[in-house]
């Protein structure tokens, strides 16, 4: 699939982008492709994630696909959080659920749309090199995809997001082991822990946290509770068919 005039020019302006000054491991992730969408999340081809992230080209409409991964903890509910590392070129130091990141153009799985499987086989792939989880602890059919999300949101002048991004529940008992150069802190919070948080001037959110949060994950996390298995524990296969999946829901 040959790339669009659009991708063609953003690729060669990316020859004035200095990343020298960025920590060397997350400008070398920035080498990995992206899976390039339309607002309906047809694929349309693929492009690094400087090209992707660079907000010249988002503001020109480029847009890519992407997850957002929410562990819970079975036994009692609680949402595993994790803080962006300060070498994260994107939203440093920023709070935000369990694991956000891209299926990649670069592994033939991660393209398969049929069942959402590339962003379960993704999400599983970065649990594990971001927080260390095994990937035996995050089996991909235990993750219950929700529903997607189109959302734009700068980070500062130069870089930002623009994704169609699959909103994806586990509920697992895992190991947690961060990668510091991706891991900054992270904690377990109950709903009203996190509530706390939003409201505590000091904490800093990722924007795609905070609306999901704003429209679905407190209503989303109310029926997991309610939903618990005869053991009292909380299941993400639970909330089957609780959102339509089918559709992109724009969200500003």
């Amino acid at each position: 699939m040959s790339d669009s005039p659009a991708v063609t020019a953003a690729r060669a302006a990316l020859a004035s982008i200095d990343l020298s000054g960025y920590d060397a491991e997350q400008s070398r992730l920035m080498d990995e492709k992206c899976i390039l969408v339309d607002e309906q999340d047809k694929a349309l081809g693929a492009a690094d994630k400087k090209t992707c992230h660079l907000m010249e080209n988002i503001n020109k409409g480029l847009l890519h696909r992407a997850f957002s991964a929410f562990v819970f903890r079975p036994l009692d509910g609680k949402l595993l959080l994790q803080q962006r590392a300060s070498e994260k070129i994107t939203f440093p130091d920023m709070w935000t659920n369990t694991c956000c990141s891209h299926p990649l153009d670069d592994f033939e799985q991660e393209k398969i749309e049929k069942g959402q499987l590339g962003v379960r086989v993704a999400a599983s792939r970065k649990l594990e090199h971001e927080l260390g989880i095994p990937q035996s602890q995050t089996p991909v059919d235990e993750f219950q995809y929700l529903t997607r999300i189109h959302y734009l949101a700068p980070s500062d002048g130069m870089w930002g997001e623009h994704e169609v991004d699959y909103i994806l529940f586990l509920t697992a008992d895992v190991d947690v082991t961060p990668n510091p150069n991706e891991i900054r802190d992270y904690k377990y919070v109950t709903k009203d822990e996190l509530k706390a948080m939003f409201e505590d001037p000091s904490n800093s959110f990722t924007p795609w946290f905070k609306l999901i949060a704003r429209d679905f994950l407190f209503g989303w996390w109310d029926e997991l509770v309610r939903r618990k298995d005869t053991h009292g524990k909380v299941v993400a296969k639970s909330l089957a068919g609780i959102a339509d999946g089918s559709k992109v829901i724009k969200m500003v």
